[in-house]
């Protein structure tokens, strides 16, 4: 599995929020925002949007010409949990690796959403390999070199993955990504839909330097374990042997009124990286947003830093990388 911040071919998206799933107050609200990000992407890259039939109007509507919109039925915006793991081997050939979405441990309807990571590898033209594993691509990251970190709460559930050990999941990670090493990180299971997917936790910026969420809030169930995270990526290393730079990002200690809610999810590790930008939320907590801007802005110097209003898809429990799936070139 190719690192994030190397060239994509394009970049995938699902135009979804029901009023069943979502509700009255949120449904139109979260389309706009997908529209926003897609709009925002399609400036450096190509966007491909899954749609299903009776969105496809709302969709033309808010959609800029540099998104392609696909007609393909789905419950959910989620395409990182829901599509497929785009990998490539060792001649550049590349595949699609489906990892048997099972709605985050059947807490969803989702009949829909398991046809998607098939219909991706369709339309990319691609093989689709089938995992023995139950898990989703919030769940993964990856610095194209080898090393992964992975949060336990999530793959070695007993919803997704009854009886897998930590040894087994190991093997059929590296079997699928092509891995040498697996950081592991605890994560907090049954607190949010996911299980405490990895990339609200730590994500690569590029190898060697690890960019990991710090909750500022003593009464989050996210104290805790932000801090034991920290912990062990500080002392760490890759597959090649190298300590693993930390940069830390707190989350924001306000969030605008309009959606905040006890699912809204406040943090910045949750960004796209693309290889000329990178799009990050913000929060309104000027101050909290201007800092993890200018952190990431660091150690990525090249990049367009694009910071976007998703406050509507935040209320939902996600993030800009949750609403995504890059293909790589």
């Amino acid at each position: 599995m190719p690192d994030e911040g190397e060239t994509h071919r394009a970049l995938w998206m699902a135009f979804a929020a029901r009023e069943s799933v979502w509700g009255a107050k949120l449904s139109r609200p979260a389309q706009q925002a997908l529209a926003r990000i897609a709009n925002a992407i399609s400036a450096f890259e190509p966007v491909k949007m899954l749609v299903s039939a009776d969105d496809m109007a709302t969709a033309r509507t808010l959609c800029g010409p540099g998104v392609q919109l696909i007609e393909h039925e789905i419950d959910d915006l989620w395409i990182r949990d829901t599509g497929c793991v785009f990998v490539k081997n060792s001649r550049g050939e590349r595949a699609a690796v489906n990892f048997n979405f099972n709605g985050w441990g059947k807490k969803q309807s989702h009949a829909r959403d398991a046809t998607v990571a098939a219909r991706m590898a369709a339309i990319a033209g691609v093989p689709l390999l089938s995992s023995t594993l139950v898990l989703e691509g919030g769940g993964i990251e990856v610095n194209g070199q080898g090393t992964a970190i992975i949060t336990e709460s999530c793959v070695l559930n007993a919803n997704r993955n009854p009886g897998v050990t930590k040894t087994q999941a190991e093997d059929e990670l590296k079997r699928m990504l092509g891995l040498d090493k697996i950081i592991w990180l605890p994560g907090i299971p049954g607190k949010d839909i996911t299980d405490g997917h990895t990339d609200f936790y730590a994500r690569f910026l590029k190898p060697g330097v690890v960019a990991a969420a710090l909750e500022r809030d003593s009464a989050s169930f996210d104290y805790s374990v932000t801090r034991r995270h920290l912990e062990i990526l500080r002392s760490a290393t890759d597959a090649q042997g190298r300590a693993l730079q930390i940069v830390t990002l707190e989350t924001p200690s306000q969030v605008r009124p309009t959606y905040a809610g006890k699912d809204f999810a406040a943090g910045y590790v949750n960004f796209l990286l693309t290889d000329k930008a990178l799009f990050l939320p913000e929060f309104g907590d000027v101050g909290a947003d201007r800092a993890a801007r200018m952190a990431l802005a660091a150690h990525l110097p090249k990049h367009q830093i694009v910071q976007l209003d998703i406050d509507a898809i935040a209320a939902g429990g996600g993030g800009i990388h949750c609403t995504t799936q890059q293909e790589p070139a």
